[in-house]
C-alpha cells in the first residue's frame, strides 16, 4: 500500500513537471513568434538576425523565470502573507528586468543589431539610466504577467487540493457516523427480539426475518453516502413492523408520503433513527402506547420530513437523555448540506412531539455517493 501511494505521488509530481515545462516552453515560444510577426508587420520584413535575437531573448526569459520559480519554491513565497509577498515579488521583478536587459547586450552586440561597430557613444547610450529603465520596464511588465499567471495557477491548484481534502474528511466523518449508527441499531433490535424469544417464539422468528431485511438494506446503503428515500422508507417500515411485534396494540403507525419524495436522496438510517428515537423516548414511556406518524411534503425543491410521536418533551428534551441518534443526525445534515438543511424537534402540543427535517434537492450533493 505504501509503495502504491509513493508511486501515485511520484506520478503526480511527474505530471506537474510536465505541465509546467509544457506551459513554460510553449508560452515563451509563443512570445517569440508574436514578436517576430509584429516585427514583420511593422517593417514589412524581418531579418534572420532579428529572428535569432528574439528566439534567444525568449530563451533568456525562460531561464530567468525558471530561476524565479526555484526561488519561490525554495523560500516558500507562495505561503507568505501579502504584506511580505508583494514587496518581495516587485523587488524580484525589477531585478529580473535589469538582468535580462544586461544579458541581451552581448547578444545584440554579437549579432550586430545595435552596436555595429561598438562605439563609446553607443555604449554610453545603452547604459544611460533612461535607456536602462525604459527597456527594463517592458521586461518587468512581462515578468509581472508571468508571475500573475504562475500565482493564479497555484492558487487554484491549492484550492482544488483543499476541496479534495475537505471532501475526503467529510466522507471519513460520515462513514464514522454511519459506523456508530449500525451497532446502535442492531443492539436495540436484538434486545427487542430477545424479549420475544421466550414469550412468543413464532413472533421472534418473524422479527428475525424483518431484522435480516433491514440489515440487508443497511449493508447496501453503506456503499453510499446518500440513499433513495424509497429505500429508507422500506427500512423504516420493516423496523416499525419489528417494533409492532414487541409493542403489539400499543404501537400504531400512520404514513402520508408525498409522491415526489422518491426524487430525493437522504442519509441512510436517518429517518429510521428518528423514528426509533420517538418510540424509545415517547411511546415506550406511555402505558397505553401511542402513534408514530411519518409525513413528507415537497416544497420549493426541498423535502420536508415530519415525524410525530405520542409523548412530551420536558424543558426542550424528551424524558431521558438525548440519544446518539439526534446528535448524529444534526452532524450528518451539517456535513452533507451545510446551511441548506434544517432540523428541529419541538412539542407540537401536549400530546405529540414533532421532529422536522428539511433537505434540499440532492443534485449538488450526489458526489458524496461512492461509485
Amino acid at each position: 500500500m505504501a509503495d502504491l501511494r509513493n508511486f501515485v505521488i511520484s506520478q503526480e509530481m511527474v505530471n506537474k513537471r510536465r505541465i509546467y515545462w509544457s506551459l513554460q516552453i510553449g508560452g515563451w515560444l509563443l512570445y517569440a513568434v508574436v514578436q517576430i510577426v509584429s516585427s514583420y508587420l511593422a517593417s514589412g520584413s524581418v531579418t534572420p538576425r532579428r529572428i535569432i535575437f528574439l528566439v534567444l531573448e525568449a530563451f533568456l526569459c525562460l531561464i530567468i523565470t525558471n530561476w524565479f520559480r526555484i526561488l519561490l519554491n525554495r523560500y516558500k513565497w507562495l505561503y507568505l502573507p501579502m504584506h511580505k509577498l508583494i514587496p518581495s515579488v516587485f523587488f524580484s521583478l525589477f531585478v529580473m528586468g535589469l538582468m535580462i536587459y544586461f544579458l541581451r547586450l552581448p547578444i545584440t552586440s554579437a549579432l550586430g543589431q545595435l552596436f555595429q561597430p561598438v562605439t563609446t557613444l553607443n555604449l554610453t547610450l545603452a547604459l544611460s539610466i533612461s535607456q536602462v529603465l525604459g527597456q527594463s520596464s517592458w521586461y518587468v511588465f512581462l515578468f509581472f504577467l508571468w508571475t500573475v499567471f504562475y500565482f493564479t495557477y497555484h492558487y487554484f491548484e491549492r484550492y482544488n487540493t483543499s476541496l479534495k481534502y475537505d471532501a475526503s474528511m467529510i466522507e471519513i466523518e460520515l462513514n464514522n457516523l454511519k459506523s456508530q449508527l449500525n451497532p446502535h441499531f442492531i443492539f436495540n433490535a436484538l434486545n427487542s427480539i430477545r424479549a420475544l424469544v421466550d414469550e412468543n417464539p413464532k413472533k421472534s422468528k418473524q422479527a428475525i426475518n424483518q431484522l435480516s431485511n433491514i440489515l440487508r438494506s443497511s449493508l447496501a446503503s453503506d456503499k453510499k453516502g446518500l440513499t433513495k428515500f424509497d429505500d429508507e422508507l422500506k427500512i423504516v417500515k420493516d423496523y416499525l413492523g419489528l417494533e409492532s411485534i414487541r409493542f403489539e396494540e400499543r404501537l400504531k403507525t400512520e404514513f402520508d408520503i408525498h409522491p415526489d419524495s422518491n426524487k430525493f436522496l437522504v442519509p441512510p438510517l436517518m429517518i429510521q433513527t428518528l423514528v426509533e428515537n420517538g418510540i424509545k423516548h415517547g411511546i415506550s414511556k406511555l402505558t397505553p402506547g401511542g402513534v408514530i406518524q411519518l409525513k413528507t411534503l415537497v416544497e420549493n425543491n426541498h423535502l420536508k420530513i415530519h415525524i410525530r410521536n405520542s409523548g412530551h418533551m420536558m424543558n426542550g428534551a424528551k424524558r431521558g437523555k438525548t440519544g446518539l441518534g439526534l446528535k448524529n443526525t444534526v452532524q450528518r445534515l451539517k456535513l452533507l448540506y451545510g446551511d441548506e438543511a434544517s432540523f428541529r424537534i419541538v412539542n407540537e402540543n401536549d400530546n405529540f412531539v414533532l421532529t422536522e427535517i428539511v433537505i434540499p434537492q440532492n443534485n449538488t450533493h450526489e458526489s458524496i455517493n461512492r461509485r
